[in-house]
């Protein structure tokens, strides 16, 4: 096999294992990079409707990287609707996302929770977050889950932002327990370690 064929091999493996990807933005970058290759493999054979093809793939996906970038720590895209804990659509997003939940939570039970709020992009639910009143002005989250296909935009950041969800219930202080897989989400969030748990001081209400 020549170092050509090679460069062919690799691009077009990429552009397979974009498909593979569950995350949005992982897809669309992924799939930039393979076509980028391919576009060389194809110039340097002279194949010039591959060439065609794959530049208006990558100028495709450049256009929704950048879309996805410019929102992806917008407020204006995501909204947080408080549903309640015994809510059978809740239950169903639980359900069908239970095993995701269980790797990134394990020994996650309902029941606890006093509130629960889904956090939403148009019409489709990216992430649930769901707490219960600690004492003394400090709100216990039990779960802060974001789907897989939202993972990159890290939504559940907007519920933390809107803090008055958690002022207007006498919450001053957020407390979530610290698990290995979240410390970094929860760090970039401005979380600081306390202990085994991660604690969020919210500034008063405006």
């Amino acid at each position: 096999m020549s170092w050509l064929d090679a460069v062919g091999w690799i691009g077009s493996a990429l552009l397979v294992w974009s498909l593979l990807q569950s995350r949005i933005l992982r897809l669309r970058a992924i799939n930039l990079v393979g076509c980028v290759v391919l576009i060389g493999f194809n110039w340097a054979l002279g194949v010039w409707p591959m060439v065609g093809l794959n530049t208006a793939l990558a100028v495709i996906n450049i256009y929704f990287l950048v879309k996805l970038l410019r929102t992806r720590h917008s407020d204006e895209v995501y909204s947080v609707v408080q549903v309640s804990t015994d809510d059978d659509y809740l239950a169903h997003v639980l359900t069908v996302h239970g095993a995701d939940i269980a790797r990134f939570n394990p020994g996650f039970q309902l029941p606890g929770s006093r509130a629960a709020f889904l956090v939403v992009r148009g019409d489709e639910t990216v992430g649930v977050v769901l707490l219960h009143d600690g004492g003394n002005g400090v709100a216990v989250v039990d779960l802060d889950y974001v789907t897989p296909r939202y993972r990159d935009f890290t939504p559940g950041e907007f519920v933390y932002r809107q803090s008055h969800m958690f002022t207007d219930r006498g919450f001053h202080t957020v407390v979530v327990p610290a698990r290995p897989a979240l410390s970094g989400y929860f760090t970039r969030l401005g979380f600081t370690r306390v202990g085994d748990t991660y604690s969020l001081t919210l500034p008063p209400p405006s």
